[in-house]
């Protein structure tokens, strides 16, 4: 969820034969200490390199710096090696699991006969600031062979299982043990000696020394399943974060107690809109009144919203026979994060995890012309994932959601006009949510893997080139994603941050020419052939729960009142002021704004304590002076008021705020 930090590129280096890339760093002139440091180096092949690398012949390098996107994993990998070498410091029976860079830290799992407390991370903080201080150096060796290594991790029995499967079947962005065709172990070695104070399997690269550590801190501790499957042992993960300046550490921890504030889960819950029955399931969320009405506003304006940009809208059911699966190819990708399959009437039934197929029927249902295209389908489809219960995250990790899903059939000659009116619409139904900070991923086939794409070079060359174009033109920032593509194409996604500079990934536009066919998808063309359409996927939202849990956070919980739940809620100064409010949201109602009036039992100044914390937009008062001359008083969620407003024209204030759809609070500023 943080913005992604544009990488600094520096100028090439050349490192000499039999020289290292540290001393071709060091004539360069280059930084070597502070959070501008020269880590790490790529070489042509793209491949990050420590700076004791020695090329066997001369070599132009990429110098790589600490606060970089590839700087900053290196920081906390190397940061996860002091932390496990705490570890088995104070804990020396603790084995060694793995230990990964991710997203603002990094994390490593330990074998240890009962789990951490939060004093044991105080020791471990403790131990790891005298590590740090040392100076340790972090050198790369490479093994023999397979013999080599078994001898000496024997004590080791996580790693042991690594060297055997050799990275194959596993996450190569999680598992930095092992992969890219050697078995190489890092030595931390003194300060200025070199005895070797600890080592650990690792492909790395690495910090130079411990020093670059400019801060970090202990997060938390967690149950975690070896290799994340519940067959596999239990471990303790240890949770932390780094980075080049205490500064950057205390920035973040700031976010992070802001974010806490904003947490969905807890608004969602004082809030009264949604939450997670364990008698229905992990990650299978319902939504109660208020969050029901906030759930219909936004499907409604955005199914409005597709009918305006040309877009039919369809239904299709939440189960399919298996073999629809296989025809669109999704089966043998996703199968792992589908439900188990439903055995009926000598057949298997899949609970849908995408749409498409079922979209892709309702086109070929009917004999389609040139004339007709683009053909556009929509719809609000429920589809289920079977998420690890470790990834599920309140309505932003889900197992079962509704997407915000279409599809748009064309030539090829019309794709690239048709993902620029996709792009321009999903940037403005973002806007018009109040969300308007972008920029645009490109995410593209992984060519290492091939085998886990389909189609053939020329088609992911032209829908790359397609989409790249499209994005460009836009005028936003694109960042590439080599890797991220879908197994049948590649997309753009639109990343934005909300308001406190966390990003998120929000629509998606997916270039596909694999579906159409397998589907036998046609039109037939202006000279009277039979030809195969371009398939382009796009959601606008990604679904529809995990946008509200963004929007709850954006908003910390005060939407906009055009999406309040509860957009005016009048409050009696007495209870005989109560029918005179009553009759007030009732003509509020019947020009179809959400009102109503507390009428319980609390004072005045608890009613308006209750409504402040439900974020209510409008707080409406009455009391003698109003009733006798036909007038409210007004108090906003900002503190604000407006005292003595005639009835006539508090109405039309109310309106004017709610049907402009302005993303701004309303104030006693704005209202006079």
């Amino acid at each position: 969820m943080s913005a992604p930090r544009t990488p600094v590129v520096a100028d090439p280096v050349v490192v000499a034969a039999g020289t290292t890339a540290a001393d071709a760093v060091a004539a360069a002139g280059l930084p070597m200490s502070g959070p501008k440091a020269i880590v790490v180096v790529r070489d042509p092949q793209g491949q990050l390199r420590d700076l004791d690398w020695r090329p066997a012949e001369d070599v132009a390098v990429e110098p790589v710096t600490l606060d970089s996107p590839d700087g900053l994993n290196v920081l906390r990998h190397s940061t996860a090696h002091v932390l496990a070498q705490a570890v088995q410091d104070v804990f020396p029976d603790a084995k060694l699991g793995i230990g990964p860079p991710i997203e603002n830290g990094f994390y490593y799992d330990f074998g240890v006969d009962k789990p951490f407390q939060p004093d044991d991370l105080t020791k471990l903080e403790k131990r790891m600031q005298e590590i740090v201080k040392s100076g340790q150096r972090f050198r790369r060796r490479r093994f023999a062979d397979l013999d080599e290594a078994r001898s000496e991790l024997a004590a080791e029995p996580y790693k042991l299982e690594l060297i055997e499967v050799k990275g194959e079947g596993l996450d190569s962005s999680e598992v930095m043990e092992v992969g890219g065709g050697e078995l190489t172990i890092y030595d931390n070695l003194a300060a200025n000696e070199d005895k070797v104070c600890w080592s650990d399997l690792c492909r790395g690269p690495h910090l130079p020394n411990t020093r670059l550590i400019g801060a970090f801190k202990l997060m938390r501790s967690a149950a975690a399943y070896w290799r994340g499957s519940e067959k596999n042992p239990q471990l303790q993960r240890v949770y932390g974060t780094a980075w080049p300046t205490r500064d950057e550490l205390k920035a973040y921890l700031k976010l992070l107690e802001e974010a806490a504030r904003r947490d969905h889960r807890k608004l969602g819950a004082d809030l009264d809109l949604f939450s997670f029955p364990d008698e229905i399931g992990s990650g299978l969320p319902v939504f109660h009144p208020k969050g029901g009405v906030l759930k219909r506003v936004m499907e409604d304006y955005v199914r409005a919203r597709h009918v305006e940009e040309g877009f039919d809208y369809v239904g299709t059911p939440h189960i399919s026979k298996e073999g629809l699966f296989h025809t669109s190819g999704h089966l043998p990708y996703y199968k792992d994060t589908m439900f188990p399959p439903m055995e009926m009437e000598g057949s298997d039934y899949y609970l849908k995890a995408m749409n498409c197929p079922m979209h892709n029927l309702i086109y070929r249902s009917r004999g389609r012309s040139y004339r007709q295209l683009p053909i556009r389908l929509f719809e609000f489809g429920t589809v289920y994932r079977y998420e690890k219960s470790g990834v599920i995250h309140g309505l932003t990790r889900v197992r079962g959601f509704t997407q915000d899903d279409s599809h748009s059939y064309c030539t090829r000659e019309q794709a690239p006009s048709e993902i620029k009116h996709l792009l321009g619409f999903v940037l403005s139904l973002l806007r018009d949510f109040g969300i308007d900070d972008f920029y645009l991923e490109l995410s593209t086939r992984d060519e290492s893997k091939p085998d886990k794409f389909v189609g053939s070079d020329s088609d992911w060359a032209t829908a790359t080139a397609v989409l790249e174009q499209c994005a460009l033109e836009t005028g936003l920032e694109l960042v590439p994603d080599p890797g991220g593509a879908a197994f049948y194409g590649p997309k753009i996604s639109v990343q934005a941050k909300d308001a406190i500079g966390r990003t998120w990934q929000m629509s998606t536009i997916q270039y596909d020419f694999n579906q159409p066919k397998g589907f036998g998808l046609e039109y037939q063309a202006a000279d009277g052939t039979r030809q195969q359409p371009v398939m382009i996927h796009c959601a606008k939202f990604g679904s529809i729960e995990r946008f509200i849990g963004v929007l709850t956070e954006h908003y910390a919980g005060a939407f906009p009142a055009w999406l309040a739940p509860v957009q005016v809620v009048g409050i009696p100064i007495r209870d005989e002021h109560g029918d005179y409010l009553v009759d007030f949201a009732a003509t509020l109602r019947r020009h179809g704004v959400r009102a109503e009036v507390d009428l319980g039992d609390d004072r005045m100044q608890k009613k308006i304590r209750n409504a402040q914390q439900q974020k209510i937009p409008f707080m409406v008062i009455a009391g003698d002076d109003d009733v006798a001359a036909g007038t409210v008083s007004f108090r906003y969620r900002d503190g604000s008021q407006r005292n003595g407003v005639p009835v006539d024209e508090a109405v039309a204030h109310v309106r004017e705020v709610v049907e402009s759809r302005t993303n701004a609070g309303p104030t006693a500023t704005v209202a006079e």
